[in-house]
């Protein structure tokens, strides 16, 4: 594939990529008016957006892989260190109004914990990190080594499969939990 047409195609995923950057860019321009974990948030989706358009923009010029791969890793690193800024700052705001509810309403309800949801996107999200980065080294280096394209695909498809029947077995207990014991007619 040459890279006029991988340009493309992640130029096309980038300005498609709208319905999330420019949400984010309001959430930055409001500034004050947002709290500071959304503001987190929306600097970590505007870094990984503009990461992407950057390396358009670099593929278009010709640059040669190593540097796309070394922006790419920056650009990840800078967004994934954002969003757990913000997720930790989102924790701290959430304790912080509990605790003021709770100054203000004695039986106002406490913090719940785990949220299903969060688990199953977490499990989600490590498996599928892990899929795509094995199927990436298996296409990249694996050829070298003997392995077929057949298996450098089907190999991430199964680690992305076991990352959803993971993350489906581990919420279904909190689900349970949550939902109460089933009954029966």
């Amino acid at each position: 594939m040459t890279a006029a047409v991988l340009a493309l195609g992640v130029g096309a995923v980038t300005a498609s990529g709208c319905v999330w950057y420019v949400p984010a860019l309001t959430d930055l321009r409001a500034g004050a008016d947002r709290p500071v974990s959304r503001r987190l948030t929306a600097a970590a989706c505007v870094t990984g957006w503009a990461t992407a358009a950057i390396a358009v923009l670099l593929l278009l010029l010709g640059v040669p892989v190593r540097p796309l791969t070394g922006l790419a890793a920056v650009g990840l690193g800078a967004c994934i260190a954002l969003r757990v800024r913000a997720a930790v700052r989102r924790r701290r705001e959430e304790r912080e109004d509990a605790a003021c509810w709770r100054a203000l309403v004695p039986s106002a309800p406490s913090v719940p914990g785990v949220r299903p949801q969060a688990v199953f996107a977490r499990w989600t999200g490590v498996g599928l990190i892990a899929a795509a980065t094995t199927g990436a080294l298996l296409l990249t280096w694996g050829k070298g080594h003997g392995v077929g394209t057949p298996l450098a695909v089907a190999a991430p498809a199964a680690l992305a499969a076991c990352a959803v029947l993971a993350a489906v077995l581990r919420t279904a207990p909190a689900l349970a939990r949550r939902n109460g014991p089933a009954r029966r007619p």
